[in-house]
């Protein structure tokens, strides 16, 4: 089908904002509906396109945790910063640095991929990859340890700790805000989990106007998050091989666990019919998000939060060669998830869901995070 061309603008049409500074282009990402092949035609969801900012949704919290510590006074005027990541954060704290005036140290694994590792010193951050895993904590434990080095040898470094920064999960309120006066009624809210950033601060600020929103979680296979054993993750950008102090897990209604195949037909099919897609966490969450279409009565308002774009997975998702030889092509997802009773029930390979969610330590996360970082 054909559209019609959109009409020039005229001299009656507002001027564009013209951003004086980088930051202030973060913030209104559109919203873009999804249904086939996702969902049939008349059901879908209403996908949050968080890659329009200039690096993705961790443009946000890079902003906002930096300019809540200077504000606090604990990140003095020029001082450095140091934080581990797998790439989105990275991107976020080198426009935070920019912002603010800062050096920014990101330590990283051979897992980043090459692109973003170049951006990133395009960007002016230094990067910093750990050669080695943690033999407990994996990788995300391994650059946590190098973080503590920089911060040891680094007189008056700060670490922007997302893992359990309360200030990750209050940068998200915009973001709850923009979703209510693009939408007005959200019955769902699909996320992605990481550091339990956006899953939290997200669904705490819709639900001070939406007390009945349903918060459906989507972690990776191999995440120890929800409570299932470590094992290699493909998949970046959303599980942990560590347990993360943001997640809020009395939040959340259930979880699914996605395996990479499933993310990469996901993320394949999603560019090829809207044009709009990302990475694993994109593919994840957009494969969730279908099947709560289908299956939830009509008329369910159903949100996906996606938090990048596609372009920083060129050499991986969409790239056929590293796909095939990573068997992940040719493995279309079943239409419905396989389901377990309690998270350690038995260990997940593919899409499962589990209703029973927990903190896999039994803590008290509300007295936890109070503290701040580290």
């Amino acid at each position: 089908m054909h559209l019609p061309l959109l009409e020039p603008l005229g001299a009656h049409a507002p001027l564009p904002v013209i951003a004086r500074r980088p930051a202030q282009l973060v913030g209104n990402t559109p919203v873009l509906w999804i249904d086939e092949p996702f969902a049939p035609p008349g059901r879908g969801f209403y996908a949050k396109l968080e890659g329009a900012n200039l690096g993705g949704i961790k443009d946000r919290p890079g902003l906002h945790m930096v300019c809540a510590a200077r504000r606090r006074g604990d990140l003095a005027p020029g001082a450095p910063i140091v934080e581990s990541s797998s790439g989105t954060l990275g991107l976020g704290l080198a426009l935070a640095a920019l912002t603010y005036g800062h050096p920014v140290t990101v330590v990283t694994d051979p897992g980043m991929e090459p692109s973003v590792v170049r951006l990133l010193a395009a960007l002016g951050a230094r990067v910093d990859q750990v050669t080695a895993p943690h033999p407990e904590g994996g990788w995300q434990e391994a650059r946590r340890e190098r973080v503590a080095e920089w911060l040891t040898r680094t007189p008056g470094a700060y670490c922007t700790d997302q893992y359990r920064n309360p200030d990750n999960v209050a940068a998200y309120r915009p973001l709850a805000a923009e979703l209510l006066a693009q939408l007005g009624r959200i019955d769902v809210l699909v996320a992605a989990v990481g550091t339990g950033g956006h899953s939290a601060g997200v669904t705490a600020a819709l639900r001070a106007s939406l007390p009945e929103l349903r918060l459906i979680g989507v972690d990776s296979v191999g995440s120890t998050i929800f409570g299932q054993p470590a094992a290699p993750r493909l998949m970046r950008g959303l599980g942990s091989s560590i347990h993360p102090e943001n997640v809020d897990y009395g939040a959340f209604a259930e979880v699914h666990w996605v395996a990479p195949a499933e993310a990469v037909w996901a993320c394949r099919r999603l560019a090829r019919r809207h044009y709009a897609s990302g990475g694993w966490s994109v593919g994840a969450v957009a494969l969730v998000a279908g099947w709560v279409a289908r299956t939830f009565p009509v008329g369910t308002r159903i949100v996906a939060v996606f938090p990048d774009g596609p372009h920083r997975y060129l050499e991986t998702v969409y790239n056929d060669a590293w796909c095939r030889e990573h068997r992940l092509l040719g493995r279309q997802p079943s239409e419905e998830p396989d389901e377990i009773a309690e998270p350690g029930t038995s260990v997940v390979t593919r899409w499962t869901r589990c209703g029973q969610v927990r903190d896999p330590l039994g803590r008290d996360l509300a007295k936890v995070t109070k503290a701040g970082p580290r």
